[in-house]
């Protein structure tokens, strides 16, 4: 697999991102509203009637880019509603920086919304599309799926499973500690790590605090050609490399597959890579948000993304490799363990943190001059997912 990307072609001009949480009190419309409102209003020089077209991504709330037009009292202007499993929203991003790079427009928004709290959805239960009953996987829960990422990484690399226990508890507690420090999080409070690991047990040897919670949240970002960025903002954000792959769903009876990896991460890893010219992510990459839907996923990606050796993630974790000051911080907005996950948002929430990393406007959790970012999505389950990639800097070249 191979592409020729769109290094430097696209930039951000403004974002904007609603505090994710249990909104009880807001309604999708009102998210999307929030978001835009947001960044229109840390974005002075951008007004919403310089806006050629929009991409929303939603995994179910709402469909066609009515969901979009009628609350943000669009007339006329070209939406498109995408989806993507929990990819939807950075879905909604890629296609709008190809938009943009193509030259078809000039100034266009990609948003991201769910609302799950008040469709019903706990977290555990789900709707999956018809099929004819010989999808084994989908037989199973995403915990439970996700779950099988332990085990299995302990009987390949000979790990002893207290050791695995307590690399997942840092995870957690790592993840908790960065959305501490951020208002815009659904938990904003440190967790002790004995606590994370006596927790009740959810799936295998998942707990509570292993799993990401179910929120609400919206996020957008405005994009437009590399070359007119700075007439829109001084600290623009530069898009680097875009990928996005699909596997073949294999895994539940490929007998080669050993649930110690994600293929499709370590694809799509790869091609973003090689446009963006990362050659030692470890070196070239100043932090990362990931899609840390589970605490072992979150370790195994290190391996996949390039981060750490294989078989080594757990160590890595526990010496605070990817602490908010580690060598490469992953995760400093505290990501899905302190935001929860409304599916078509979070990949949109991950850039929102980047946006704020390079403009020096993170707060308590700011990183020192970070020059260069990755962001990662992961929809379905080991074995069957898609994954998506991006590479973003804060300076062109």
């Amino acid at each position: 697999m191979s592409s020729n990307g769109i290094r430097d072609k696209v930039a951000i001009v403004g974002m904007g991102c609603t505090r994710f949480g249990e909104r009880w009190d807001s309604s999708a419309d009102d998210l999307l509203v929030d978001a835009m409102a947001d960044c229109f209003d840390d974005s002075p020089r951008l007004d919403r009637d310089d806006i050629d077209a929009y991409w929303l991504g939603t995994l179910g709330t709402g469909q066609s880019g009515l969901t979009v037009s009628k609350p943000l009292g669009l007339t006329n202007i070209p939406v498109s509603r995408v989806e993507n499993y929990c990819a939807s929203g950075a879905e909604a991003f890629r296609n709008a920086c190809y938009a943009v790079a193509s030259g078809a427009y000039d100034r266009v928004v990609a948003i991201g919304v769910e609302k799950l709290k008040d469709s019903g959805f706990s977290g555990l239960l789900r709707g999956d599309p018809p099929s004819d009953g010989t999808a084994s996987e989908l037989s199973f829960t995403a915990p439970a799926a996700f779950s099988l990422l332990d085990p299995a990484y302990c009987a390949k690399y000979g790990v002893d499973p207290a050791a695995m226990r307590d690399a997942m508890t840092h995870v957690a507690w790592k993840n908790h500690y960065n959305g501490a420090r951020n208002p815009k999080a659904q938990f904003r409070s440190e967790i002790p790590k004995d606590k994370i690991a006596r927790a009740p047990l959810v799936a295998g040897r998942l707990g509570v605090f292993d799993c990401s919670g179910v929120s609400d949240g919206a996020a957008c970002a405005v994009l437009v050609r590399a070359e007119d960025a700075l007439n829109y903002t001084d600290t623009p954000l530069y898009v680097k490399g875009l990928s996005l792959t699909a596997g073949a769903g294999l895994g539940a009876v490929d007998p080669d597959y050993d649930f110690t990896t994600f293929p499709e991460v370590v694809a799509a890893a790869k091609d973003a890579y090689a446009q963006a010219g990362i050659t030692d992510p470890r070196r070239d990459i100043s932090f990362a948000e990931v899609h840390d839907c589970f605490t072992p996923t979150e370790l195994v990606l290190m391996e996949d993304l390039g981060f750490a050796d294989p078989g080594h993630a757990w160590k890595n974790s526990l010496a605070g490799d990817f602490d908010l000051a580690g060598r490469l911080p992953v995760n400093p907005d505290g990501g899905l363990k302190s935001f929860g996950h409304p599916v078509g948002a979070s990949g949109l929430r991950m850039l929102y943190e980047c946006w704020l990393q390079f403009r020096g406007a993170a707060g308590a959790r700011q990183l020192s001059g970070p020059r260069t970012a990755l962001t990662h999505n992961l929809g379905g389950r080991p074995g069957a997912c898609v994954s998506f990639v991006a590479i973003l800097g804060r300076e062109l070249g």
